[in-house]
């Protein structure tokens, strides 16, 4: 009996201990945002699909350092690679082999996603652990009745990794039109940001900031 009776404290102590450890969805995504904001001035590494009714998915990979960004596109065989710095935009075009340079329009920035959405997202969400695995949370952020933005997503689902606390992937809806940032990493070099006119010695060269003055 004294043997039982110990086993039966053991157990309770166990699952008041396993209790306290848990994590509640905050702060699991508390260390999250810790995790992105110390990693992020090496720069960061995303995959986006955006999938369009009708149209179809188009998928881009960016990465942003800094100021600096890159954005790689692929459409029905077209090659397209959109480097900026806050100032100026290049734009190589496979098919016409054509570098065109601009004035930076901020496109390139909304083509590579938002980092931001990362960070206060559970800012007027309810949230709550769909699924756990051993490598994984699955979580849930499902707007709340105080959430008055009407462009606001209904629901993001979130997926981060235990140990790193790095986010996996971030997956959405709005307006018909479904975004899943995904294969997110950190590490960036200085030239993949940077547009070099030597990695396309015979493209022809169209500056249209000097049409613009």
């Amino acid at each position: 009996m004294k043997r039982v009776v110990t086993i039966l404290f053991g157990a309770i102590f166990f699952g008041l201990a396993w209790t306290a450890y848990a994590q509640t969805p905050q702060e699991i995504v508390d260390r999250m945002e810790e995790a992105m904001e110390t990693h992020e001035p090496e720069g960061i590494v995303m995959i986006i699909d955006v999938k369009v009714p009708i149209v179809g998915t188009m998928t881009t990979k960016s990465y942003s350092l800094g100021d600096k960004l890159r954005v790689e596109a692929k459409m029905l065989g077209v090659e397209l690679i959109t480097w900026s710095d806050g100032t100026t935009e290049w734009t190589y075009n496979s098919k016409s082999n054509e570098v065109e340079i601009d004035n930076d329009s901020g496109s390139a920035a909304e083509d590579s996603g938002d980092t931001e959405m990362f960070s206060g997202i559970t800012d007027d969400y309810d949230l709550s652990i769909q699924k756990e695995t051993a490598d994984a949370w699955y979580l849930k952020c499902k707007k709340s009745k105080t959430n008055t933005d009407k462009d606001a997503p209904k629901t993001i689902d979130l997926v981060i990794a235990k140990g790193t606390y790095y986010p996996i992937s971030l997956s959405t809806k709005v307006s018909g039109v479904s975004m899943t940032m995904r294969e997110i990493s950190f590490g960036v070099p200085e030239s993949m940001v940077t547009f070099n006119i030597n990695d396309y010695p015979d493209a022809k060269v169209v500056d249209k900031r000097n049409a613009q003055k």
